[in-house]
């Protein structure tokens, strides 16, 4: 258990690099806008100082609008998401203030495209072993689970957002460039893990009683169990069906491997569900 949660730990700290990395040495410079809360700090850092002449760095912007956040988690989503959470975002402030701000290139699209790239492989290990790189992903899954709505809309409204102002208080080609930068990240996200927010699971098993309970202990989840038989054995077994979201995709694989690791579980893209899916009372 020490050992899978000092992974977590190590890979939410390297992502948080890559991100600063994205950051500082290609989108800063460039006035290109990265996703969620590090492209509003971003374009509230570069406002702030030309048009206020008030320097406040990205990193110290990225933190100070994740505190109320942060506060917000913890009650709403939960303790555990909360705190990699505040790891992602404390170590992505600390790596923007150290690391340089500079221009490997004077090609704003090789900016754009770079650092779209860093930023979503940063992003997607994160993502991958079920960590959660703070701002917008919390407010996102608080506000689904509020008014039962896909978490993508309110992504894609505050991208939104930060792709309008980039093009209003500078050039219209800022907002263009942030367009490629965003979507290239969204792309690299999708090969790494996954940006659907939620998947459905259908898991093969033997042990479908034992996956029960330990699925029960970890999340709040409706299981549906189905008869079912190998068509090569003949063997009864049983298929749980579950619908999850993106961020519990990697303990629902760690709870498979340690309860039933013959199991053989088919994950696939969930485009809309109707009914309840999860609500704070524990309704499913």
């Amino acid at each position: 258990m020490f050992f899978i949660e000092a992974k977590r730990i190590a890979v939410v700290i390297i992502g948080a690099l890559l991100m600063a990395i994205s950051l500082n040495f290609f989108l800063i410079n460039a006035n290109v806008y990265a996703n969620g809360f590090s492209g509003a700090a971003q374009l509230v850092s570069s406002v702030l100082a030309d048009h206020f002449d008030i320097a406040l760095s990205t990193g110290i912007l990225l933190f100070i609008f994740n505190v109320p956040v942060f506060i917000l988690g913890w009650f709403k989503v939960g303790r555990g998401f909360t705190i990699y959470s505040i790891i992602s975002v404390v170590f992505t402030t600390i790596f923007l203030e150290l690391l340089p701000v500079l221009s490997l290139s004077n090609d704003i699209i090789l900016n754009a495209v770079f650092g779209g790239v860093i930023a979503g492989v940063g992003i997607g290990i994160s993502l991958k072993l079920g960590a959660s790189t703070g701002g917008m992903d919390i407010i996102a899954m608080v506000l689904s689970r509020m008014q039962d709505k896909p978490i993508g809309v309110y992504f894609l409204i505050l991208n939104g957002v930060i792709i309008v102002l980039a093009g209003v208080l500078y050039e219209p080609e800022n907002a263009l460039y942030t367009m490629i930068a965003l979507y290239v990240t969204t792309s690299v996200i999708d090969m790494l893990h996954t940006r659907h927010e939620k998947v459905t699971a259908m898991i093969i098993t033997h042990e479908a009683e034992a996956l029960q309970k330990a699925i029960h202990q970890k999340m709040v989840r409706g299981i549906t169990i189905l008869p079912a038989k190998g068509a090569y054995t003949n063997d009864d077994k049983s298929m749980l069906y579950v619908v999850i979201t993106r961020y519990e995709l990697y303990d629902l694989e760690h709870i498979i491997k340690e309860t039933d690791p013959k199991a053989f579980t088919n994950v696939v893209q969930t485009v809309g569900i109707f009914g309840f899916f999860r609500r704070d009372e524990g309704v499913v």
